[in-house]
């Protein structure tokens, strides 16, 4: 019996040298469109699909291989008699080999300016379809969606090992595939329309690298990126020195990029274990950076830095005295490099930090399911405010304040940070009563603490806070409000001769 391979592929990276491969190996090939043509001008044998079913590409195309010959041929299971039957009876040859890629979906989601029409033309029926019926039929077709197996595929077949667990591998390939596919097509409908929390929520990554380990050595690892690459995204990064991240890194590295977008002035963010250690913004980078390592000159030890300038020779200078795991910046001058490059493990990423995204879903894996919340991007405007003390923060304060709000979002619930002259000076993390944060964040400022503002993450729900900050010489709060005991922090407030400004939203982080 003749064995026959469809070919029929978008990406016609090593086609033609396949081609030659399976002609060597007695198979007939058929073929469409580009991929007919170009195997042709190879001189390779080959037939048109129109051929095989004796039915004509119709509609520019969109109808060719949907027909009963080529679906009957992949699907038919060779050792049931009915099926055999079924092809005698229909002329129905079968088809051992099926070579597919897909429509360029997502290469045409991402071009500027690109129409609906041409994302519509874009998506591939005949493709999915043919994998489909090859994998679902794994037993007897050979089925390739990825040109990098070619070789592999090639080499079985003049070894006659074409086995249960090779064909059954590419069966898989392929169904994550058109899976992965289908799940891009979904989220363009999705976002269309305007669903922001569907009926069925699909998701789809592609991997970057397999990871050394995960949060501990025991835990297995990877990193994954979305498809279309996103504005403030550690996977658009480019990696100009050091030893590969690993998982920790990235997740730390996240969080300090989605501190340093909330600044437009030069800033400078330190994270350890997902929590700011210290922020600062300045005139020019080199002071940005200077006060974020003044914060906490201690816990930025092993840290990762995000600064939201380019760096240059001086910044650099002082960034070279530091113990750091991974810096990141939208650039670095020569000098900048030429020192940092001095280090031979510290890991320097470059990325666009343009912000100009829709912001995006949040995902948390919880056992059996997900958590999805929109990302905590909301900002307040600045009539939002309410000065709800006698006393009103001086712009001095005020600036402080704000600065203080951006920062707190991003630290672990119950959350204070402490903030005086455009610099984090302490911070409490992750603690389970509010006034336990505040302590922390009072005892690590230190008589920087007197004069300082204060940013809580949400109400106050007794005065005990407040209390403790005026102990300290703190002069300003900014809070959410909300609680039914905000008369007594504010009557506390004023007692002591402090500024407190409501903003009437909280920034919860698990």
């Amino acid at each position: 019996m003749k064995k026959q391979a469809l070919l029929s592929v978008s990406d016609k990276t090593g086609i033609t040298d396949f081609a030659a491969g399976l002609v060597k190996q007695g198979f007939e090939i058929i073929s469409t469109g580009g991929t007919l043509k170009a195997i042709e001008e190879a001189g390779i044998p080959v037939k048109a699909v129109d051929e095989v079913t004796g039915f004509p590409e119709i509609m520019d195309g969109r109808v060719k291989t949907l027909h009963p010959k080529v679906h009957g041929g992949l699907l038919a299971k060779r050792d049931n008699p009915e099926h055999r039957q079924a092809l005698a009876d229909n002329e129905i040859d079968t088809i051992d080999l099926v070579a597919v890629n897909l429509y360029p979906f997502k290469e045409t989601l991402a071009k500027p300016g690109v129409s609906d029409d041409e994302i519509i033309e874009n998506i591939d029926i005949g493709g999915p379809t043919m994998l489909r019926s090859a994998a679902k039929n794994f037993a007897d077709v050979l089925v390739v969606v990825d040109p990098s197996d070619y070789p592999k595929v090639l080499e079985a077949l003049e070894q006659d090992q074409t086995d249960y667990k090779l064909r059954h591998g590419l069966a898989a390939k392929v169904f994550r595939h058109t899976a992965h596919y289908d799940a891009m097509i979904a989220r363009y409908f999705t976002e269309a329309t305007g669903e922001a929390f569907p009926e069925n929520y699909t998701v789809t990554y592609e991997k970057v690298q397999d990871l050394r380990y995960g949060e501990n050595p025991h835990q297995h690892a990877a990193f994954y990126k979305t498809p279309v690459s996103a504005a403030f995204s550690l996977s658009s990064a480019k990696q100009l020195h050091g030893k590969e991240l690993s998982y920790n890194n990235i997740q730390d590295a996240n969080a300090a990029l989605e501190i340093v977008r909330e600044y437009a002035e030069p800033a400078a963010v330190a994270v350890k274990h997902m929590n700011p250690c210290g922020v600062g913004v300045g005139d020019n980078i080199e002071q940005a950076f200077q006060r974020a390592y003044d914060a906490d000159p201690v816990s930025i030890f092993g840290g990762i830095v995000a600064l939201n300038q380019q760096v240059d020779k001086a910044t650099a200078e002082i960034l070279s005295g530091i113990f750091l795991e991974i810096i990141i910046a939208p650039g670095f001058d020569q000098d900048a490099l030429d020192i940092l490059t001095q280090k031979k493990n510290i890991r320097l990423l470059e990325m666009d930090m343009v912000d100009t995204e829709a912001r995006s879903h949040k995902l948390t894996s919880i056992n059996g399911g997900m958590l999805i919340q929109d990302a905590d991007h909301a900002e307040f405007k600045d009539d939002q405010l309410a000065v709800v003390t006698k006393r009103a923060p001086s712009e001095e304060e005020m600036k402080d304040l704000i600065f203080a709000w951006k920062a707190v979002k991003h630290v672990k619930s119950n959350a204070i940070v402490l903030a005086k002259g455009c610099q984090t000076v302490g911070i409490g993390a992750g603690q389970m009563n509010r006034v336990g944060a505040a302590k922390i964040a009072i005892e690590q400022a230190g008589e920087a603490a007197e004069g300082a503002a204060l940013a809580s993450d949400a109400f106050f729900p007794m005065p005990d806070t407040v209390e403790a900050a005026a102990a300290a010489g703190i002069k300003a709060i900014i809070q959410p409000g909300g609680s039914k005991r905000d008369q007594e922090s504010i009557d506390a407030c004023d007692k002591h001769g402090i500024a407190m400004v409501l903003t009437s939203m909280r920034h919860f982080k698990h």
